[in-house]
């Protein structure tokens, strides 16, 4: 049988899984929705993380379905960045999971900001490591806790044991990826023994499959699991970004912005932070608020294409929205208070759909002006990844705004960047 290699996606909404082949092309691909997350009150965000085992098993059992005449030799597992979870050290979770944008944690922020550096990313309310303490400031008190990301349980999850976690999910929860080490101010919040997990390079093989897991997907039991990525970062990778000045736009629930660079840059007052790439690189950049949800809010995905086909992308309207789901913003600017622009609403849905087209484009704008680096010129077009990026006006209201030019990447996925990872950490043999 022929080798391949698969990447688990999980996203906001939804669960995907690609194959690839030695020469990275896909081979087969599989997906599940996911329900919306729950959201209990302003700023919370929470799923529970049961949800995602069965869309794994799901999608991965139709993925080996699909190749039968392939073997996967590994597999890498991208999650939405700082989505976290406590769990037992038997994987049993003690509640749902705080979503990548769950803003309760303001106070445990404010705590964290006289003890980090004020570059780090850990410090945010939205950060792993708020989240981290919020939990611990409910009560939990087990012997054996462990926090876990959305992508570090799930992998652990099929290895039936615990796992390493990669260093770019780690970083928000205050893991230092240039000195390879847990930042040396986290002693000052006395964490239980064990709670943090160990960490390993994006690419590193960790364990091979639980057998339980085996049987229950088609996957053989000597597949190999390789620490993986975030899912922006992932997506990023798909698209094979390898040159700094390289941008990349993700355009989902949420927009994510990226550059590549030669040197890291982290400031968490600003939101941006560093993930490192193959290749010695840096993907540095931010994530908004913004996004499709917002849209979402306001139109059906009936409505989208046909009001786009009347937008006009060339002609500059006077509405000057901040396009936001509900209060609080991460990058590019940094304010868990600060509230959506949405008005005037104009009785054209056209208008008012090109209004919050080009309000997103704008904060696109002022993102890239944030991560620009003089000392290392833009190459190429923006990259554009997810639902939006297929979006014609869109693209072109973006290309006006950015003075640059747009590509259409949305065929490309983050699914098929985690696959790359599980290729190059367990690669052909005989390479």
């Amino acid at each position: 049988m022929k080798p391949c290699w698969i990447g688990l996606d999980l996203g906001t909404s939804g669960c995907r899984a690609v194959a690839l082949d030695a020469r990275g092309i896909r081979l087969a691909r599989a997906a599940r929705a996911l329900p919306s997350p729950n959201r209990p009150a302003p700023g919370h965000a929470e799923q529970d993380p049961h949800l995602w085992w069965e869309a794994t098993l799901a999608v991965l059992g139709e993925l080996t379905t699909a190749l039968p005449r392939h073997r996967p030799r590994a597999l890498a597992v991208d999650g939405t960045s700082a989505t976290l979870l406590l769990c037992r050290g038997d994987l049993t979770p003690l509640g749902p999971a705080l979503m990548y944008d769950d803003q309760r944690a303001a106070a445990q922020a404010r705590r964290l900001a006289h003890l980090a550096p004020v570059h780090s990313p850990a410090a945010a309310p939205s950060s792993s490591l708020a989240k981290l303490l919020w939990l611990l400031d409910q009560g939990h008190t087990a012997a054996d806790l462990r926090a876990c990301h959305q992508a570090d349980w799930i992998a652990a999850r099929l290895a039936g044991r615990p796992l390493p976690c990669d260093e770019n999910n780690a970083l928000k929860l205050g893991y230092d990826p240039v000195a390879g080490a847990w930042a040396p101010w986290l002693d000052g919040l006395k964490l239980p023994a064990g709670l943090l997990p160990e960490v390993a390079p994006p690419g590193t093989p960790l364990a091979s499959l639980d057998p339980a897991v085996s049987r229950l997907t088609g996957l053989p039991p000597d597949c190999r699991i390789v620490a993986s990525t975030t899912d922006s970062t992932a997506a990023a990778l798909a698209v094979g970004l390898d040159q700094p000045g390289q941008a990349v736009t993700s355009l989902g629930s949420t927009l994510v912005m990226k550059v590549v660079s030669r040197r890291p840059r982290f400031d968490g007052a600003m939101g941006i932070y560093s993930h490192r790439i193959p290749g010695g690189l840096w993907l540095v950049g931010g994530a908004s608020n913004s996004g499709g949800r917002v849209l979402r809010k306001f139109f059906s995905d009936e409505e989208l294409p046909e009001l786009s086909r009347r937008i006009r992308p060339d002609r500059r309207l006077c509405l000057d929205y901040y396009p936001l789901p509900a209060p609080g913003e991460r990058f590019p600017i940094a304010d868990p208070r600060l509230a959506p622009r949405l008005a005037p609403v104009p009785r054209d849905r056209v208008r008012f759909l090109q209004g919050l087209l080009e309000g997103m484009a704008r904060i696109e704008a002022r993102a890239y002006a944030l991560l620009a680096d003089p000392a290392e010129p833009t190459v190429g077009p923006v990259h554009s990844l997810g639902g939006g990026a297929a979006n014609p006006a869109w693209r072109a209201i973006r290309a006006r705004i950015l003075q640059r030019p747009v590509s259409d990447d949305s065929q490309r996925e983050a699914a098929e960047g985690a696959a790359r990872l599980a290729l190059r950490g367990v690669p052909p043999q005989g390479d």
